[in-house]
């Protein structure tokens, strides 16, 4: 199964510069239709007025975290593929994520080479 470049990708990350860089990022690996978010309850509102193929989100975040908004999905039964960034790589922050029904985890910093590693991971080969 190949990836539909053209599918919607959410980006949710309340610090705007990492929203750009992340952005440009996929730009980069060629995806170009990407809807951003600054936080959960807005991310939440885009999904569900919109379907996705993808969703980025940082984990610290205010008032929703992306933890918090990763449960909120899963627990309205939807299966969208989550990839969830953070600066901080405890055991146990991946162990939650992993419960609460992460696909795949990303440390910052990271470059391009890991993120399409990251999401070829979650949606196969591009």
């Amino acid at each position: 199964m190949s990836v539909d470049k053209a599918m919607n990708i959410l980006i949710v990350d309340d610090y705007k510069t990492m929203l750009r860089i992340i952005g440009n990022l996929l730009k980069q690996l060629g995806f170009n239709n990407i809807d951003e978010a600054t936080d959960g309850g807005a991310a939440l509102d885009k999904i569900n007025s919109k379907e996705y193929g993808l969703v980025i989100s940082d984990w610290n975040m205010e008032p929703m975290t992306g933890i918090e908004l990763l449960r909120t999905i899963r627990g309205n039964d939807n299966n969208v593929p989550f990839i969830m960034v953070t600066a901080e790589n405890k055991t146990e922050n991946v162990l939650a994520a992993r419960q609460a029904g992460v696909n795949n985890y990303i440390v910052k910093p990271f470059n391009a080479d890991t993120l399409k590693q990251k999401i070829t991971a979650v949606l196969g080969e591009f």
